[in-house]
């Protein structure tokens, strides 16, 4: 899966959404390949994932930025309400010590969609500035008829943003129900930045 000439990757943070992400999911698939091939990765469970709290997960999600190495590149890849997450946490003037160089957020919700046990969450604020401060670089990427948020809403949270956006043609919400195991690009993005994202 690896070319030969790649000799070093990334320490990944991946972060789940709502109910976590099941053995089949691209996250887990893509925690396996990088451990597979010598990267270090961390795949946290939150605090009850099927009833998540803000003023839990936030805490959590700095406590593991802040057990991450020090040196080479630092790169978080963040699904659903997880998104969210991040940007509270952005948001919130974080210790530089816990920046990051390459963020990638993965189906985001809309703040409209009616989910009451993401009501801690919502709404996202929408601070650009504070999302530079957290990261070098962020992403996001989205799946064309994504039941959780309307493509309109994802391209108005990325002009917002002010960060580059990849529409998925028919991905959905960019799980394993819309077919997302395996996910070649997203693999390509942790290790090499290619970009745009495509379907797996």
């Amino acid at each position: 899966m690896f070319p030969e000439e790649i000799v070093s990757l990334p320490y990944v943070l991946l972060l789940h959404g709502l109910n976590g992400s099941g053995p089949t999911h691209w996250q887990n698939w893509l925690a396996g390949e990088l451990a597979h091939h010598g990267a270090q990765v961390d795949m946290p469970l939150f605090t009850e994932p099927d009833g998540p709290s803000l003023d839990v997960w936030l805490p959590e999600l700095r406590a593991h930025l802040l057990a991450a190495p020090s040196t080479g590149e630092r790169v978080v890849v963040a699904h659903s309400l997880a998104c969210l997450l991040w940007l509270h946490h952005a948001a919130s003037s974080p210790d530089p010590a816990l920046r990051v160089d390459r963020v990638l957020l993965v189906a985001p919700p809309s703040p409209e969609h009616p989910e009451p046990l993401i009501s801690s969450f919502v709404p996202a604020p929408l601070d650009a500035d504070g999302l530079r401060r957290a990261a070098a670089s962020t992403r996001v990427v989205v799946g064309e008829g994504d039941p959780f948020c309307a493509l309109d809403h994802a391209k108005l949270l990325a002009e917002s943003l002010r960060v580059e956006l990849d529409v998925i043609v028919g991905g959905g919400h960019l799980n394993v129900d819309a077919g997302y195991g395996p996910w070649t690009a997203v693999l390509k993005w942790v290790r090499s930045d290619r970009t745009p994202l495509t379907p797996r």
